[in-house]
């Protein structure tokens, strides 16, 4: 809290306060700085629209600072004197704040919203500028990196960049519990800004069993320099399946489009007077005929083999055993060959990269073949134990797949392999099914959690006015890591929970403000 001393004057608190937490203009007086902060309180307390605007304009200051000053010559007033010009007690400040942040978190709302609300709930503390400054100063409190108690947590880093704008935010996830293990604003990507990522979360407790990451040039020369130690697992959407499906998707478009040119060009022979017109017309239609063929054999072709490609990428056979990793590579080279012969440039380039990355591509084919070994040693049938790894497999589809009609048909499939499993195991399939699940879920091989993280953080960015800093991410990261989900595979639980194995008995709201109260034991001060 701020220094503040009873044989210290009110000045020589200010010169220490606003001298050397807000310097922002070395060449405003310690004097001028209180007028500030003493105009823009009145204009707080009246009403007084376009004040705080002026004082900036006047003074060459930013508003931020205006807002931060004034928050800080309120704290200094309330010490000094015993209350502010707003009387408040701890019980009706803690309620203005829980709902501020509830608004902010759980409503994803802008300040602009929070403190049109919160003024219609007659609520405490409801002007922008200071919603933003508790906002800002609550998000100090929590470090950037999950906390935990224990030492050497072994989790998968799933590590990405999302953007703020122009600027990038670091996050790494663990993709067993959805726990944002860090986030950060930085102003590069590069690998120097990685390596501190992920060293920071080493020194706090995390170890990295190996990582999954894109191909960006800065996660995989911090990887590739300094932790090679653990494996890297490349992101397959983003090396085959955001590369050649998109190429499907478009070779689906042109072979409709030719088979309309087609249909086009043979109404128009119809319509024809002229033998000219009529031989002119006929050549074109032939055309199209030939086009329109060659456009749904390219399409048909390069769905098949991107098809065989995806089938080899799966960890297990149609019979639930344990896939072949070097017969899965060369199957996939060969496919990738026979696509290279269909003559499409674009799809050619795309092949290049992937070739690139296939020395690696595979890697958590090393990962299923542990874990498969693990489950081989538990007391579960052989059969069973085959179906229920396909169930498994039938159960990520589910979740992948954005189609409907694919995600019920792998629906089927699951439920098939799990009623075979049934046959063998009776009573005992629940336990045996959560036990074996669990256990497959360490064979990650895409970075997909963290595009879902990415789509929960970007409303709050969206929010932000571009306003984002890093205060702001540590609450999100904080709200997110200690909410309870409310449906899914992890209902009822908090990602914290899922990571620790130890049960959370309190609201992420208490423990915010249990955060706030250790870290600013003031800020919620009881006025007799």
């Amino acid at each position: 809290m701020f220094p503040f001393t009873p044989q210290m004057s009110a000045l020589d608190n200010a010169s220490n306060i606003f001298g050397n937490k807000f310097i922002r203009r070395p060449d405003l007086t310690v004097f001028d700085r209180v007028q500030i902060a003493y105009k823009a309180l009145c204009a707080k307390i009246f009403g007084l629209w376009g004040t705080i605007s002026a004082l900036a304009e006047y003074h060459n200051i930013s508003r931020t600072f205006i807002y931060d000053t004034l928050a800080t010559f309120e704290k200094i007033a309330e010490i000094a004197f015993g209350e502010t010009s707003q009387h408040f007690d701890i019980d009706s400040k803690k309620e203005s704040v829980e709902v501020m942040i509830a608004l902010r978190l759980e409503g994803k709302c802008g300040v602009g919203a929070i403190s049109t609300i919160m003024k219609r709930l007659n609520q405490r503390f409801s002007s922008q500028g200071t919603v933003s400054t508790y906002l800002n100063h609550i998000g100090s409190f929590v470090p950037t990196e999950a906390m935990i108690e224990e030492n050497d947590v072994r989790v998968v880093f799933l590590s990405d960049e999302i953007f703020s704008g122009s600027k990038p935010i670091l996050i790494t996830v663990d993709p067993f519990s959805s726990a944002i293990l860090k986030i950060e604003l930085t102003e590069k990507r590069r690998a120097e800004e990685w390596s501190k990522h992920w060293y920071c979360l080493e020194n706090n407790g995390f170890e990295a069993i190996y990582f999954v990451t894109d191909e960006g040039s800065g996660l995989c020369s911090a990887h590739d320099n300094l932790f090679t130690g653990a494996m890297r697992q490349p992101d397959t959407f983003h090396a085959v399946a955001y590369r050649l499906g998109g190429r499907l998707d478009q070779l689906e478009k042109s072979a409709y489009k030719a088979i309309g040119c087609e249909y086009n060009r043979e109404e128009k022979i119809v319509s024809a007077k002229s033998e000219d017109v009529i031989r002119r017309r006929i050549e074109e239609y032939e055309q199209a005929c030939d086009k329109a063929q060659k456009a749904m054999e390219l399409y048909d072709d390069f769905s098949y083999l991107y098809g065989c490609i995806l089938n080899e990428m799966k960890p297990f056979r149609h019979d639930g055993g344990l896939r072949d990793r070097q017969q899965a590579e060369d199957n996939i080279q060969a496919a990738l060959e026979m696509i290279e012969g269909l003559g499409n440039k674009k799809i050619n380039d795309a092949i290049k990269k992937i070739r690139g990355i296939m020395p690696t591509l595979l890697n958590y084919f090393d990962v299923a073949r542990e874990v498969r070994e693990g489950l081989d040693k538990l007391a579960i049938d052989q059969n069973a134990l085959s179906s229920l790894c396909l169930a498994w497999q039938h159960h990520k589809a589910v979740i992948k797949s954005k189609k409907v009609d694919r995600r019920k048909k792998c629906a089927v499939r699951e439920q098939r392999c799990l009623e075979f499993a049934e046959g063998y195991l009776q009573e005992k399939l629940e336990v045996v099914k959560e036990r074996v699940y669990k256990e497959l879920d360490a064979i990650v091989q895409s970075s997909a959690m963290v595009e879902c993280i990415n789509s929960i953080i970007r409303p709050y960015l969206n929010t932000s006015r571009g306003q984002v800093n890093q205060n702001m991410l540590n609450l999100i990261a904080f709200y997110h890591n200690n909410r309870r989900y409310r449906a899914g595979k992890r209902v009822n639980k908090t990602p914290m929970e899922i990571l620790t194995g130890k049960k959370q008995e309190k609201d992420w709201t208490e423990l915010l403000f249990d955060l706030i109260e250790e870290k600013d034991p003031q800020f919620f001060p009881a006025v007799s």
